[in-house]
């Protein structure tokens, strides 16, 4: 398949915006039901770039015979679209956030995994250093979940506290290559695609509902539903280039010099 090269530093054009929080209330029907659904990419495969890690040679002797890439574009030989964060979008009652149950952002390999994490306010993330080099952990925020500390070989996870609704950057200041966009929402109805393209949403308020769906390139897109009560409910999403979709920045989302040079060219 004919593969294509897109552009990474359009995400950092625009100042921030919220995704996600309450804005329009929903019509709810009693009862909850469950929605479900695919992400496929459609066209041209796009080329991730590859990332040059020479200046940290422990991180480059991880990938000896291999070349590593970004992680931006995971699509299957089926189109499945992997790392779309779905979310609903609307007023809904208030839930507990998880408190025993932090949500785990690790760094293994020199990058982190899960890429793309959707948790909620008040819940704890928790930072683990799997590697076998010192990173540093460091987000780029403007509804007060800011921190910038120093994992070293071994040492303890970090955990921070959520406090607000946002699309958060996170950045590794020393291995300029590595990112994470961790979506905090105020509501638990929210999911990302797996490696298959699928996703799930569980014990939705039943009534006509705002589903959106957003990828780091390529944007979101926004779809209404009616959820029934005691059942299952099908949304699909697809991307393709040239497709217009919403711009939902994050803030301060720097490219590397080299890695934008190459998606540019």
């Amino acid at each position: 398949m004919k593969k294509a090269l897109f552009s990474f530093a359009a995400a950092a054009a625009t100042p921030l915006v919220m995704f996600g929080v309450a804005s329009t209330p929903i019509a709810g029907q009693g009862g909850t039901g469950t929605i479900v659904g695919h992400v496929k990419y459609m066209g041209p495969t796009p080329v991730n770039p590859v990332i040059r890690m020479g200046a940290d040679p422990r991180c480059n002797k991880l990938y000896v015979g291999k070349r590593p890439t970004s992680q931006a574009f995971i699509v299957g030989a089926d189109g499945a679209f992997a790392n779309v964060l779905v979310n609903m979008d609307g007023a809904f009652p208030n839930a507990p956030a998880p408190t025993a149950t932090p949500a785990v952002l690790n760094q293994k390999d020199c990058q982190y995994v899960p890429r793309v994490l959707g948790v909620r306010i008040g819940q704890t993330l928790e930072v683990r250093n799997g590697d076998p080099t010192d990173h540093n952990v460091h987000s780029a925020s403007m509804a007060g979940n800011s921190f910038n500390v120093a994992q070293t070989v071994s040492g303890k996870p970090f955990e921070f506290k959520l406090k607000a609704s946002e699309l958060l950057h996170i950045r590794c200041d020393s291995h300029t290559w590595m990112t994470a966009v961790v979506g905090i929402f105020d509501n638990p109805y929210f999911g990302v695609s797996g490696t298959d393209g699928s996703f799930t949403i569980a014990n939705v308020p039943a009534g006509k509902q705002t589903v959106k769906a957003w990828h780091e390139v390529m944007g979101m897109q926004t779809q209404m539903v009616d959820v029934q009560a005691g059942k299952t409910t099908t949304v699909d999403f697809t991307f393709a280039p040239g497709q217009k979709t919403a711009s939902v920045p994050i803030n301060d989302l720097v490219v590397p010099m080299q890695m934008a040079t190459l998606l540019t060219h």
